[in-house]
Formats: structure tokens, sequence, C-alpha cells
């Protein structure tokens, strides 16, 4: 078993170190030349395609749209790679590891527009959706039929028995390291749900993953947000320590350099999988309009794995090392049970669910009452409503926050402190407001597009997205400073407001804009628009009273 060993760990050692490397990199820079640098040119086409949906297919064709593909693509691309890959470069090769991985992200991209382009040249039609990849475009665009074989061969091999047994493994340990589960349970449950999607064919996979994968990322990426702006004084510091380390004269004098860069390499290459092979598998089922777009789409999959989730990962790493983030230790142990502290959680909590209520609630209302001027009303006003509820994760993670560190800061008698938080979390929300606002008439079109193609739908939805991005607008300034009023424990004026503005205002003003004036059902979402307003005003005003008048 040594020798078996030892003999595998050298041919391991000489392709992963040597040849893989060499001829994945010499490709990436060969097509970041040849294509005139298009991950770079076409970044915003990338953004724009993602949209797209599938083409209109004949009867019993089943096709995927492009976000689904880009989502199976991206399900592929995110796992052991981003957490336990980028926490090992930054162990072995050090901060400096994360450097070289934007590089390889950068030119790997490259890589991953032409496999993906070429899996949609040379695809074909399956039995309920298209099929191709590698092997294909071996076998029809190369004409070796030989090697299309091998490769399908061993792309099989090596996801069947390597990296999904690295993926579940790695959840396997997680889970019975952290909750104490046993290995053979969870695999078994693994197995279970793998098999119940797989087995509904590509349509499932792509359902499934155009679900989890949003909702994975976009969680992971909050999630650091958090920590990276609860730490935001340490930013600079981490950036600076990443690029110097890339680079520092001593450290090549060392060696550590060379294994920042080796490091970085292999684990940007292992993490997006560009030029692998495999995602051009999942690019291939897509229904575009044009190959290039779904080349386009997978680029935007590089990226996003790399210079956006392992990033990430190499922040809350290298933040954990920090002296302000070592005290926190979330899991050190349990308190016993204390009814103060009961009644301080609910003092605190009842007011803030009250106000929650007022507000959610506020919309199944105006739901209810826009039924009655059609079903084309009913479907503009729930584009608008889904909208808004996704542009508003943003100010409500940012509402978090504040309610954290203001809360901490307030708890440790620091006011200046907790003021400068109150600029930063104010600020940092009215600058994603202006990126969201300027992104959402950019691509108003293509944002309306993903709901519905109809025309008489797509102007009524458009006009209702309007409406909705002002009132965003409002929540920009209003939510970030609820948060701050609860991180001051000043939460019965946010409950009184939001009664007092959604309920006693914008309902009654609604019904009469939209019954006994010329805006008929878009009065609903102006009402909305004029109390959201005011909500924010009044909440804007009492945090300056309260942080101007009072000491902590």
């Amino acid at each position: 078993m040594e020798i078996l060993n030892n003999w595998i760990s050298g041919i391991n050692d000489l392709l992963w170190s040597y040849v893989l490397i060499i001829m994945l990199l010499g490709c990436a820079f060969r097509f970041t030349f040849k294509t005139r640098f298009v991950q770079f040119r076409m970044f915003r086409e990338m953004i724009r395609v993602l949209g797209d949906s599938a083409n209109k297919a004949h009867e019993g064709e089943k096709h995927i749209s492009s976000f689904q593909a880009f989502a199976v693509s991206l399900a592929s691309r995110v796992g052991t790679g981003n957490l336990a890959g980028v926490a090992t470069a930054v162990a072995v090769g050090g901060p400096g590891a994360v450097f070289w991985m934007w590089i390889i992200a950068l030119l790997g991209s490259a890589s991953a527009f032409v496999e993906s382009t070429l899996a949609q040249l040379y695809k074909r039609k399956g039995k309920e959706s298209f099929i191709g990849g590698p092997a294909y475009y071996m076998r029809y665009g190369l004409g070796l039929n030989w090697m299309g074989i091998l490769f399908a061969i061993l792309i099989s091999v090596t996801f069947g028995f390597a990296f999904n047994s690295v993926q579940s493994n790695t959840i396997c340990a997680a889970m019975q390291g952290s909750f104490g589960f046993d290995p053979r349970i969870v695999g078994a449950v693994l197995t279970v749900l793998t098999l119940a999607i797989i087995f509904g064919g590509i349509q499932r996979i792509a359902k499934v993953s155009s679900v989890i994968v949003p909702v994975m990322a976009l969680g992971y990426v909050a999630l650091a947000s958090g920590i990276v702006l609860f730490n935001i004084t340490e930013l600079p510091a981490v950036i600076k320590l990443i690029v110097s380390s890339a680079f520092r004269w001593e450290q090549a004098a060392g060696g550590t350099i060379g294994a920042a860069l080796m490091q970085g390499i292999k684990r940007g290459l292992f993490s997006n999988e560009a030029g692998m092979g495999s995602a051009p598998n999942v690019a291939a089922t897509a229904s575009v309009t044009h190959p290039v777009k779904q080349g386009l789409i997978q680029t935007l999959g590089v990226f996003t794995d790399t210079l956006l989730i392992c990033t990430c990962t190499a922040f809350i790493i290298i933040l954990h090392f920090k002296a302000p983030f070592k005290a926190y230790r979330l899991w050190s142990g349990f308190r016993k049970f204390s009814w103060v502290h009961c009644r301080e959680q609910l003092r605190l909590g009842l007011p803030m669910f009250v106000a929650i209520f007022c507000e959610t609630s506020l919309f199944s209302i105006v739901g209810l009452l826009m039924s009655e001027f059609g079903t084309l009303y009913i479907a503009a006003n729930q584009a608008a409503i889904s909208y808004s509820t996704f542009v508003y994760t943003v100010p409500w993670s940012i509402s978090l926050t504040a309610t954290i560190v203001v809360g901490y800061e307030v708890g440790a008698k620091n006011k200046i402190k907790a003021l400068q938080y109150d600029t930063i979390c104010f600020f940092v929300s009215l600058s994603l407001l202006v990126l969201t606002a300027l992104f959402t008439f950019t691509f108003l079109n293509d944002i309306a597009a993903l709901f519905t193609h109809d025309k008489a739908t797509l102007v009524t939805i458009r006009a209702f997205l309007i409406f909705a991005l002002i009132f965003s607008a409002c929540d920009a300034m209003g939510t970030p400073v609820q948060g701050m009023l609860r991180g001051y424990k000043d939460v019965r004026i946010i409950t009184y407001v939001a009664f007092v503005t959604y309920w006693i205002i914008a309902v009654p003003m609604g019904y009469v804009l939209a019954h006994y004036t010329s805006f008929g059902p878009y009065g609903y979402w102006l009402s909305l628009v004029i109390s959201l307003g005011l909500n924010a005003l009044i909440l804007n005003g009492r945090l300056w009273f309260y942080t101007s008048r009072r000491s902590l």
C-alpha cells in the first residue's frame, strides 16, 4: 500500500506541479490575447445575457435557460476549493496566495469562455435537451473520436470517484466535527438527496441549482460582508498584507513567494475549474441564440467563484487572526437561562416583530386590493414586489450589521465609535442604492423580461418597477437607521412610526388614489412611496435627536 501511495503521489506531484499548471496557464495566456481580453471587454454583456430566457422549444423538447446553466455550472465550481482549498492556500503559501488566485481567475476566465463557446458550437440534440462538452468537440471538431471517448471515461471516473468523494467527505467531516453527526447517516442522506435530484435529469438539476446556488452564494457573501464591515478598519491592512505577501523581497529570498505563487495557482485552478472541461458539459445544455453568450456566462461563473466567493473566504480567514476578531468565540460555551435576559429580549424583540409585521403585511393587503384591477396589474404588482424584496436584502443586511456594531459600541460606552458606525452604515447603504439604481435603469427592459415576454404586461411591469425603485430608495434611507436605533435600544419609536405610516396613512391613501384619482392601480404604489419616505424622514430625525441630545 505504501508503494502504491508513493507511486500515485509522485505522478500527482509531476502533473499538478508542472504539467497541468504550465498547460492551463499557457492556454489561459493564449486565449486571453487571442480573444483580445474578452473577459474584460465584454463584462457588461455577461451581466446582460444572464437574464436571457431559454429559447422557445418545439413540442416535447425541454431546454434550460442561460441562468440555469450558470447556476448548475456554479454549483460544480463552488465547493471544497472555496473553503478548505483557500484555507490550505493561505496556510501553506501565506496571504500572498490569495493575490495569485485573483490573477489566475482573471486569466483563466478566457479558457472558460473558449471551452464553453466550443461546447455550444458542437452540441447535439438529445432526447430531452441538448448534450455536449469537450468529448463532443474533440470528436466532431478535431475529428479525434478516440480522444473524445478517453476524455468521457476519465471525467466520469474523476467526478464519480474523486470530486464527489472529496465533497461528500468534507461535508461528513464538518457535520461530525461541528454537531457530532454520524458520518454514515450524513452520507446516506446526501446519497438519497443526490439520487432524487440527478434522476430527474438536467431539468431537475437546473431547477434545484437555480434556487439553491443563489441562496448559497448570496448568503455566504452576506455573511462575509458582515464580518468585513464589522472589521472595516482592518480591511486596508488585509488588502495590503495580501499584495505585499505576494511580492515582498524578503519572502522571495526565503522561498515563501514561490509557495504563495504555486498555492494560489493550484487552488485557483482547482476552485474555478477553468480549462478543466467540466463546466462545458453544462454549458452545452443551455438554449441560447448565439454560442458566445454561453461562453460569457461561464466566464462570469469563474469571476463569481474566485473573485467573489474565494475572496470572502480569504478575508474571513485573515481577519480571524487579527486582534479585534480574536475575542469573538461564538460557540465557546453556553450560559444558564436567565429570566432577566429573557425579559430584555422580549422588551426589544416584540416591538421589532410588530414593526416588521406592519411592513410585510402591508404588501399582502396591497396585493389583495390590486386584484380588482385584473390579472395584468396583479402580475405587474407581483413583479415589482419581487424585485423590491430582492433589492431590500441590501439595506436589510446593513441594518442588521448596524444593530450589531452600534449595539456593541453602546454597550462599551463608546459614543464616538457608535456614531462612526452610524455614518459608515448609512453611506454604504446610499452607495449601494446608487449602484442599484444605475443597474435598474440600465437593464430595466431586461429585468422586466425576466417575468414575462408579453408586450402589454412588459409596459406595465416597467412602470411598476420605477415605483419599486423609488420605494427601494426610501428603504435605503430608512432601513439602516432602524438598525442603528435598535443598537441604541430605541425600538418603540420604530413600531409606532411603522404602524402610523403604513396602516394609518398608506392603506387609506392608496385606496383613495386608486379609486378617486387618475392614478388607478398605480395609486397604491404611490402611497407606499409617500408613506415609506415619511417613515424614513421621521426615523432619521429621531436618530439625529437621540444621538445629539443623549449620552450613552
